[in-house]
């Protein structure tokens, strides 16, 4: 049935003469349907861009070299397995207090396909892929992948202050 056989009046059931065809038959609808959800799974998986951010190299081979934080500035690290989400040379981390004075820095940014991952009360998941992660950064179930990347750190307890690089 075409398209202009399908605008009736509400009323009566019958389109006035010379009155434009309106609305979409239901195999056109079921098509553009489809294709706007594939869309929107390519879009919500990072098909396109992936997200756009990548692990920082804080090695100083680029240039970024080693960055530090005042422990005490940040209350989630006040206790062992505290973990804080900061910003380190202009990238997402997590920093674990996994002793007294021991630390680890993990890069939040997932190495599937580059999503910044979120904190979960026992670790970590990519809200794009599903993607877990233990509070270490291992990579423990959902989306396959490597583990998170971590970072040297050292801990100056008289200064308060951690270094990562």
């Amino acid at each position: 049935m075409r398209n202009e056989e399908r605008s009736t009046c509400a009323g009566c059931g019958t389109r006035p003469e010379g009155a434009p065809a309106t609305g979409i038959g239901r195999r056109t609808f079921l098509a553009q349907s489809a294709v706007l959800a594939a869309i929107a799974a390519l879009n919500a998986c990072g098909a396109a861009d992936g997200g756009g951010f990548t692990a920082p190299d804080l090695s100083g081979s680029s240039g970024s070299g080693a960055t530090t934080i005042k422990v005490s500035t940040q209350p989630a690290l006040a206790t062992v397995g505290g973990v804080a989400l900061v910003t380190l040379a202009g990238s997402p981390f997590a920093i674990v207090r996994t002793g007294a004075t021991t630390f680890l820095a993990l890069s939040r940014v997932c190495p599937h396909q580059g999503s910044i991952v979120n904190k979960t009360s026992n670790g970590f998941l990519c809200p794009n892929h599903g993607a877990q992660y233990s509070s270490t950064g291992q990579w423990v179930g959902g989306q396959r992948t490597s583990s998170l990347r971590s970072y040297t750190t050292s801990y100056d307890a008289t200064t308060d202050t951690l270094t990562v690089s």
